[in-house]
């Protein structure tokens, strides 16, 4: 069988072509018809700036689809996904011979495989896939939404490194995708205010929509952080990846404030002296944050994130474009280039079947 795949040939450069459906890796494995993809911001710099492992590649680690062929065995504890079943796919395959495996912190080991960057993605119409790595998507929750569950348990796991009381005062330094949902989770936790920090004027217009305080980043966040937060933040999440960001999650936390670092930094960081005696004498508490986790099963960061989705977390205001697998390529240069407004992009890769 012949399929569509979007296939990154060369640094900046891509190709529509039909290839065969390879066979299949393993017995455990499910063959996967993609119905949606999201492009991630890591996906623009691994395209186009020389970030790729190797060439060719398929992209493509946010992700939801279809069951076309089941896994023929099952591993131990891993439910059985017939045909047909709806599905999103956790793209982090563990290498068994990693020791902290063996506590389910499989994003923590450095020797995983990676649906988009290690190994070919879901930019194309099939693809095999782990059973242990599907997820159940419930029938009232789009395959274009439950696609989004990657990102969206990335910022819960995010959210759920500090400490939170009702009522803390949170800052979201960041207006994407990422940090609003960040923020959307630390409401729920209970964080009031939470304040959103962002430079972009349309992306401050979705996080007014969404019910957040919203701050101008191109004034004086930090100030502006102070003003609203009676001095300082109690939780302040970095969702930026600019050394500037970073810099000024640290100057807006409170006494005792807790900071976390959630973007891929871009830039060395560098912190001036007196900057750093005032994490000392704040007693700052910093978190780093990496990926999300899906161990113990039915007790994990997916599941939750995927009863939460289409309830009390709402994507569809994060989507802005919604381009056919045949469209992405040109998409995807428009998006490095900045050649227009972004948000979050999401590949119509095939047809969801009628629920």
């Amino acid at each position: 069988m012949d399929a569509t795949a979007v296939v990154l040939i060369a640094n900046g450069e891509f190709r529509v072509e039909q290839r065969p459906v390879p066979a299949r890796p393993g017995p455990d494995w499910s063959l996967i018809r993609v119905v949606a993809a999201g492009v991630c911001g890591s996906d623009i710099p691994r395209a186009f700036d020389g970030g790729a492992y190797h060439h060719p590649l398929v992209l493509g680690h946010e992700f939801a689809g279809v069951v076309a062929e089941p896994a023929t065995e099952h591993a131990p504890g891993v439910a059985a996904r017939p045909e047909g079943s709806r599905v999103a796919v956790f793209p982090l395959i563990p290498d068994p011979a990693e020791p902290i495996n063996e506590i389910g912190e499989y994003a923590l080991g450095s020797t995983y495989d990676y649906f988009g960057s290690r190994r070919d993605g879901a930019f194309q119409e099939y693809l095999w896939v782990p059973e242990r790595n599907l997820f159940p998507v419930r029938d009232d929750l789009s395959l274009e939404h439950a696609a989004l569950v990657e990102p969206c348990a990335v910022a819960y796991h995010a959210a759920n490194r500090p400490a939170v009381q009702a009522g803390s005062s949170a800052l979201v330094l960041g207006g994407g995708p990422i940090g609003l949902m960040v923020a959307r989770w630390l409401a729920l936790r209970g964080c009031a205010p939470v304040v959103v920090s962002e430079i972009d004027e349309r992306k401050r217009d979705i996080a007014r929509s969404m019910g957040f305080d919203v701050i101008d980043a191109a004034a004086d966040p930090v100030a502006a952080c102070r003003d609203r937060t009676a001095g300082g933040a109690e939780i302040v999440v970095e969702a930026v990846g600019l050394p500037i960001t970073f810099r000024h999650a640290i100057a807006s936390a409170a006494r005792f404030g807790q900071v976390v670092f959630l973007g891929n930094i871009h830039g060395d960081f560098v912190l001036p002296e007196h900057e750093f005696s005032s994490i000392l004498r704040r007693e700052l508490t910093i978190y780093g944050t990496w990926n999300s986790k899906i161990a113990p099963r039915g007790r994990d960061e997916w599941t939750r994130v995927l009863a939460a989705l289409g309830d009390t977390i709402d994507v569809e205001p994060l989507i802005s474009h919604r381009p056919t697998l045949g469209e992405a390529p040109r998409t995807l240069a428009a998006m490095h280039a900045r050649a227009e407004w972004f948000n979050k992009v999401v590949i119509s890769v095939g047809a969801e079947a009628p629920r």
